[in-house]
């Protein structure tokens, strides 16, 4: 086979042992690392000694970070391969062997690069995908909040459609502090909930213990410390996205989307889409097109790949809020989609739209235009006026057609 590096390296990693396999020539040398900042400095010292054209490692976990920005940091070349990609021989497995096939694999260039993002785009990565997680806790502590009311009697939740709503959080304030009058409680209601008093009432006479209210205030302490933690996050996600204001803006446009998810897409794949060729490439990286499953001239069933990305998660996320939107393209693509294959099916194939979307966006710097709810009906003019003739004439009719004047 030919060889397309002299001189490179394997990486075999663990979380406190790194073994590296460096081929100079075709001779093979194998050293063991820790993890550690000075022994990756170490092993950045060892390749340049060697000088390494080509690094090579899987993507475990989080532990390939710190070795890859070590390396980036010192100048050296190196790549990310997806490890289902480089699976070694069965009944062979040490991280000696490993580390040799890695880097046999790298010699001969059969290995995918996958795609690692700039530093500062990870950044951005970190505090949004944390900011993502302070969001879902806040989300679990309000759940517990209404099961604690539960057990208190306080049937709150089945009048309101929700606590965390400002009437729900100043009633339950409230009864955190020792009120128990239901009049007094119910007389906290604003805006629409105000014409549920009467229903309040009688849902905020409950039996709340000592206990509880303790429980409470401690869950509602939590709520505003993650609130005030979500704040902070959200004005250096601002800070660091100045640049990307209008495109924000513009991706917010888009049916299903909001300000938080075109923030989540753009730093998920960034501004810059000459690193995909297209957007079927995009789609296929990000795991929201179909999996290709055929056998002896049959197809069968293609899922999307699996995946647990914050960006296929957020598409999916704004698929469903489209599905629910009135009047719109990707509503009518949705029940289009539904009918025949399923509504979870059809929440993937939105998004996977939404996706495809943003990428002509972001490429070419326009905004969003709509195609309206009857698009597929007008496309499909002709073949929707047969089938309805076929159908009346099945059922004993006679059809005459006449175009209405414009």
């Amino acid at each position: 086979m030919e060889v397309v590096y002299e001189r490179c390296c394997g990486l075999d990693i663990h979380k406190a042992s790194i073994t590296a396999c460096v081929i100079v020539n075709g001779k093979k040398e194998i050293q063991t690392f820790g993890t550690m900042t000075d022994e990756l400095l170490r092993l950045t010292a060892l390749l340049k000694e060697r000088c390494v054209q080509m690094t090579a490692m899987e993507s475990t976990g989080s532990f390939w970070k710190p070795i890859f920005n070590i390396l980036e940091v010192e100048g050296i070349d190196a790549i990310l391969v997806n490890a289902a990609h480089i699976k070694a021989v069965p009944g062979r497995k040490t991280d000696v062997k490993d580390a040799e096939w890695i880097a046999d694999l790298l010699r001969h260039g059969l290995l995918k690069a996958s795609f690692v993002k700039p530093r500062d785009q990870r950044e951005l990565c970190e505090l949004i995908r944390y900011r993502g997680s302070l969001i879902e806790e806040r989300a679990r502590e309000y759940n517990r909040l209404g099961k604690v009311l539960e057990g208190a009697n306080i049937k709150l939740t089945s009048v309101a459609s929700s606590i965390s709503t400002v009437s729900g959080m100043n009633m339950v304030r409230a009864l955190s502090e020792g009120v128990i009058d239901p009049e007094l409680l119910a007389s906290m209601a604003k805006g629409t909930m105000r014409s549920k008093k009467d229903d309040l009432k009688r849902a905020l006479n409950g039996l709340i213990q000592p206990h509880q209210q303790m429980i409470l205030k401690s869950m509602l302490n939590h709520i505003d410390q993650l609130g005030e933690l979500i704040k902070t996050l959200d004005a250096e996600i601002e800070a660091r996205m100045s640049q990307d204001v209008e495109l924000v803006e513009a991706l917010d446009e888009i049916t299903g989307v909001g300000k938080i998810s075109a923030q989540v897409i753009i730093s998920e794949i960034g501004t810059d889409m000459s690193r995909f060729p297209s957007a079927d490439h995009l789609a296929s990286w990000a795991c929201m097109s179909p999996g290709s499953n055929e056998s002896a001239g049959k197809k069968k069933s293609g899922h999307t790949q699996k995946s647990n990305s914050t960006l296929k998660k957020t598409l999916v996320q704004c698929g469903r809020a489209a599905a629910n939107s009135k009047g719109t393209y990707l509503n009518s693509q949705y029940h289009r989609i539904a009918a025949r294959r399923g509504g979870k099916r059809a929440v993937v194939a939105v998004g996977h739209s939404i996706l495809v979307i943003c990428y002509h966006m972001i490429k070419n710097r326009t905004r969003y235009n709509d195609l309206g709810a009857d698009y597929f009906q007008n496309r499909n003019k002709e073949a929707i006026v047969r089938q309805s003739v076929k159908r009346l004439q099945a059922l004993g009719f006679t059809v005459t057609l006449e175009e209405e004047a414009a």
